[in-house]
């Protein structure tokens, strides 16, 4: 049962790399459905994967199968998403990198690549926006409400309705909750 499983598998995960991935984007006039396509197989390869989910083309994941991804939520083009739980009403922006891998480097007398690594899961929750080219390093959680302005580099956990901005990213101004 659980080699069906790997088959089954390694079969949508083929079709995500070679076919899916290059789709046209969603807004194209000649998309031919590339939306449902991904969303189609992306459903079969992320831990969990809501409704209305739209994952545009060249999006690469690190650990799919752990990796979840909320209703009415996006990825723009070019996403890099590592080890990632992304809420409900999450707009994407193009180019964004969740990473969630570091390595290990506490001894000097062992070259750093041998020292090992760790992943830790990004937590993005519900209604958040994220702008283009942002990146998010690994552990980090972002609060609900929150935006993220485009190439800000995001270094430690935001606040739920906070706006940030810059390299790396500062507070530049709380969103009030009705």
């Amino acid at each position: 049962m659980r080699l069906l499983h790997n088959i089954k598998r390694g079969f949508f995960w083929l079709m995500y790399v070679i076919v899916a991935k290059h789709l046209p984007r969603s807004t194209s006039p000649v998309s031919f459905w590339s939306q449902e396509i991904r969303y189609f197989v992306c459903k079969r390869l992320l831990l969990q994967t809501g409704r209305n989910v739209n994952i545009e083309p060249r999006v690469n994941f690190i650990r799919m199968s752990q990796t979840s991804i909320g209703d009415n939520s996006g990825i723009g083009y070019g996403s890099f998403v590592g080890l990632t739980t992304i809420g409900k009403d999450v707009m994407m922006a193009d180019e964004v990198m969740i990473i969630s891998g570091n390595h290990h480097f506490d001894r000097t007398d062992i070259p750093m690549r041998l020292q090992g690594g760790e992943d830790q899961r990004v937590v993005i929750e519900d209604d958040v926006w994220i702008g283009a080219r942002v990146i998010i390093l690994p552990g980090r959680r972002i609060g609900k409400g929150s935006i993220l302005g485009a190439g800000s580099v995001i270094t430690c956990d935001v606040e739920p309705y906070s706006v940030m901005g810059g390299n790396p990213a500062r507070l530049i101004r709380r969103r009030s909750p009705v």
